[in-house]
């Protein structure tokens, strides 16, 4: 090369040079400070949320060893939950994520359901994609004699808003928490080998007649028109046979982001994310820390005044919710506190009017934390409790084993809530009656009729073993 073209191409490489900044990465120090101060907020919304374990004007439950140790506990719950939202709720490539896991329970959960929620944007279409096994129970047809069976119930709700979040009450007003429309298993147009799709959209498209979920609702709310546009879809599967009941396969996807992928992490949405789970964790504790004051009052605490004030050793007779937020829609809800001494017991009573489409009983502590219920019969529904020849189904809450094969486990806490559930496809179905008395152990089967099933300590292990066997398979890790 001449001497010429050398310095030519000098020139160029220089002037490239100083029209560059030495460094194509951005300042790593102020990166650094940025995460670092995002880091040191969700630290101090931690601690804000650590307040609400014991502090009394934070609706605290009253203190005690066990439930201060479990306080702990349920709000690194709400942390682990609340990481995979923050960092994984993205619209454009959702899936379904556990929402209440076993090792992160919630909301006085129930035992029978594996809870999912998927972040949606309402005016994007998705389609669900699923397999169920045999369904014909979804139909009122015949239960397969043999092999695996979907759940007994699968419902798949849209919602404007995800509970909680805001930590205050006000989003419960019908002005902000709707359900857009929701599909169940009463519904779910299935193929015969067991595949089914689900499409999500603001509207029906013209022509679909197949399975739909609409994610944009117009709805008449204090007198006036509001459109509702839903943000999350929520599913929950309740099992009834816990022996041969597997999990539906299921899979999500925005139209148009097959194929593609997220964009990747950077530095100012990492901080935004860091603080947005601390954020989440704080909200939660302190709402459902209010919740279960304003709407049960289960503390008893003078000067407060709740809408559906629970009674000790006493359940509420069934009532119909409003289905947003955290009411499944199809669901009619009875709850109490018991509270018991050694050697005390309820017998509590169904009388059903209308057969629901599922049935279920468990125990939670004021956490709202659902019993051991793989380990305890701290929850039993329609297919594992056993009705009395008069067709009544009598449970019996208490802390020693009464045996009887319906007993209800209170996992050695002597208080905590009581939480009936009894799901319809019809909202005109006559609701049930419960009845409930408190006995002694020792003179309980003068109160129970002489038919009532009995259960050996080797049964009760078999029971046991089921409950085992069923949680892993519900949540299996691999």
């Amino acid at each position: 090369m001449s001497r010429a073209w050398k310095c030519v191409w000098v020139s160029v490489l220089l002037g490239i040079a100083g029209a560059l900044p030495l460094s194509a990465e951005p300042d790593a120090s102020a990166v650094s400070v940025e995460l670092r101060a995002a880091w040191d907020d969700l630290l101090t919304s931690l601690q804000s949320a650590r307040e609400a374990i014991d502090d009394p004007a934070l609706h605290a439950p009253p203190e005690s060893e066990r439930g201060l140790a479990e306080g702990y506990r349920y709000l690194l719950g709400f942390a682990h939950t609340s990481f995979e939202r923050a960092f994984f709720d993205d619209p454009d490539f959702p899936y379904f994520r556990r929402s209440i896991p076993p090792h992160a329970k919630a909301t006085i959960d129930n035992s029978d359901n594996l809870y999912m929620s998927a972040r949606i944007d309402g005016e994007g279409t998705y389609r669900i994609e699923g397999r169920a096994y045999a369904n014909e129970h979804w139909r009122g047809g015949t239960r397969a004699a043999a092999g695996r069976l979907a759940p007994q119930y699968v419902l798949f709700s849209a919602i404007t808003h995800y509970t909680a979040d805001s930590g205050g009450m006000a989003e419960l007003s019908p002005l902000i928490t709707a359900n857009t429309d929701s599909l169940d298993s009463t519904q779910i147009e299935v193929g015969p080998d067991g595949m089914f799709e689900i499409l999500l959209a603001p509207e029906r498209p013209e022509g679909h007649t197949g399975n739909f979920i609409a994610t944009r609702a117009v709805k008449t709310v204090q007198g006036k028109e509001r459109t509702f546009v839903a943000r999350y879809l929520i599913g929950r599967e309740l099992f009834g046979d816990w022996e041969r009941e597997y999990p539906v396969e299921l899979h999500i996807a925005r139209e148009g982001m097959a194929g593609l992928a997220p964009k990747p992490l950077d530095p100012v949405r990492a901080a935004a994310q860091i603080r947005e789970m601390g954020r989440l964790v704080d909200a939660k504790m302190r709402f459902w820390n209010e919740f279960y004051v304003r709407i049960l009052d289960p503390y008893q605490q003078p000067g407060v005044t709740a809408s559906n004030d629970l009674s000790i050793n006493d359940i509420a007779q069934p009532h119909w919710t409003t289905g947003v937020g955290a009411a499944q829609a199809t669901t009619t809800y009875g709850s109490g506190i018991y509270d018991l001494a050694p050697g005390e017991a309820l017998v509590v009573e169904d009388h059903l009017a209308d057969p629901p489409v599922y049935v279920g009983f468990n125990l939670s502590n004021f956490w709202g934390e659902s019993y051991d219920y793989a380990n305890h019969t701290s929850s039993l529904n329609d297919f594992q409790a056993q009705p009395d020849g008069d067709g009544v189904v009598r449970y019996v809450v208490a802390h020693e084993d009464p045996g009887v094969v319906n007993w209800i486990d209170t996992a050695g806490h002597r208080t905590g809530y009581m939480s009936r559930r009894w799901a319809y496809a019809d909202r005109e179905a006559r609701l049930p009656t419960v009845r409930v008395k408190k006995v002694s152990l020792q003179d309980l089967f003068a109160h129970l009729p002489a038919d009532t099933r009995r259960a050996t300590p080797e049964d009760r292990r078999a029971q046991v073993e089921v409950r085992q066997r069923h949680t892993q398979r519900r949540y299996r890790q691999y």
